[in-house]
């Protein structure tokens, strides 16, 4: 699989034709020159890009973050690292983040059921002023 059309880039990478532009676009991914009166050709280099831009993707890079990884190359493991582990302490705030948020509604869930209050609990923290809390 050495000369692959964006179509069968696509197909190979399992991605849609628009998400190779989009990359394109954005840096990750190269644009191939296109020969005069021919269409570009993707070579199978193209397709190891795609396939490591979406396992990053699912590890939640953002892609100026798969952009920086993909410029780092396989030799700059230090620097790679610490991009990783600046990522991983990011996952743990937004998993303290949703630890409160769930906290809070399950609170809110709770006063609402037992009904005690005037005003539904949800909306009326909801219309509140944000406190980072519910009550």
């Amino acid at each position: 699989m050495s000369a692959l059309t964006i179509g069968r880039l696509a197909r190979a990478a399992g991605v849609n034709v628009e998400t190779i532009r989009y990359y394109q676009r954005r840096g990750l991914l190269r644009t191939p020159r296109r020969p005069p009166g021919g269409v570009r050709v993707y070579s199978a280099d193209s397709l190891e890009q795609l396939n490591f831009i979406k396992r990053a993707q699912q590890l939640g890079f953002s892609l100026r973050d798969i952009r920086e990884l993909l410029a780092l190359g396989s030799g700059q493991c230090g620097e790679s690292r610490q991009l990783a582990e600046a990522h991983l302490l990011a996952i743990e705030q937004r998993l303290r983040d949703l630890r409160r948020m769930r906290t809070s509604l399950t609170r809110l869930i709770r006063r609402c059921r037992e009904g005690r209050e005037p005003i539904c609990p949800i909306a009326a923290t909801l219309a509140s002023p944000a406190s980072g809390h519910a009550r």
